[in-house]
């Protein structure tokens, strides 16, 4: 009699074939990041190239992948293989690295940090939220800070205007509730469906800071109140010289940034 492969050999037999295929196409993925990475430096005449993080670019890309069909790969199964592929990209076109305020759980941020940005850029922890704030100032370096009720350091970025709030993390609801930031000194961008973060001293309820957002023609949640300063998440992308908001509630006040929503909303 001819042996007969098992069905869970046939099975084990096309996921070596698939392995092999996906090297290749990853492969492939690395010598076109490589091409960006020299036409970058080509297009700095010799210089540094600028940091080429680009928010809105990724959730877009992030978005189309898992609009797609699929039978099996789960959302966080793609956004976990595509955001290592798009920090080794990253890493590739200059300095990139992460710095972190651990707040009262610096595991639990470290680990975020890695979901968001993967494995490609080293992580330093800083004791400081001021001190991740100053590094991330830098050009090449991404902070997060976790949104910790102890502690009100967004609404420093209204001191900062070349620091910009970028992300949520985590970024699927799937792996909880909204717990940190991502700030860097990079453009913030539209990419669609996004979040305006703002932040206000108003007195007063956040329900009735809300309802007086909305007769500005905003569409306001909170996301954190501290020592008298509270943070909003605007529906939209909203633009801080935007003429509403100066009739909107508080004396210190501002746009500190914009992050697309969880993917899986």
């Amino acid at each position: 009699m001819t042996d007969q492969p098992s069905p869970l050999d046939a099975v084990r037999a096309r996921i070596d074939a698939v392995d092999g295929e996906l090297l290749r196409l990853i492969d492939e993925r690395a010598a076109l990041a490589a091409q960006v990475a020299a036409a970058k430096r080509a297009e700095a005449n010799g210089a540094t190239p600028g940091f080429g993080l680009r928010p809105d670019r990724e959730a877009q890309v992030m978005r189309r992948l898992l609009a797609r069909p699929r039978s099996a790969a789960t959302p966080a199964l793609v956004i976990r293989i595509w955001r290592e592929l798009m920090a080794e990209s990253l890493a590739l076109q200059g300095p990139f690295r992460l710095v972190a305020w651990g707040g009262r759980d610096p595991a639990r941020t470290a680990e975020l940090a890695r979901l968001r940005f993967g494995a490609a850029p080293p992580l330093t922890l800083m004791a400081k939220p001021e001190d991740v704030l100053k590094a991330a100032k830098e050009g090449g370096t991404v902070a997060i800070l976790p949104l910790d009720a102890g502690s009100t350091w967004w609404a420093r970025l209204l001191a900062e205007p070349a620091l910009k709030a970028f992300a949520v993390v985590p970024c699927l609801q799937a792996w909880g509730a909204p717990a940190a930031l991502a700030v860097a000194a990079v453009p913030v961008e539209p990419s669609g469906g996004d979040l305006t973060l703002w932040v206000t001293d108003a007195p007063g309820s956040a329900a009735a800071i809300e309802v007086l957002l909305g007769e500005c023609g905003f569409v306001g949640d909170l996301m954190m109140e501290a020592s008298g300063l509270k943070l909003f998440a605007l529906a939209g992308y909203i633009q801080s010289d935007d003429p509403r908001l100066a009739a909107a509630p508080g004396r210190l006040k501002g746009v500190i940034g914009a992050v697309p929503p969880p993917f899986d909303l």
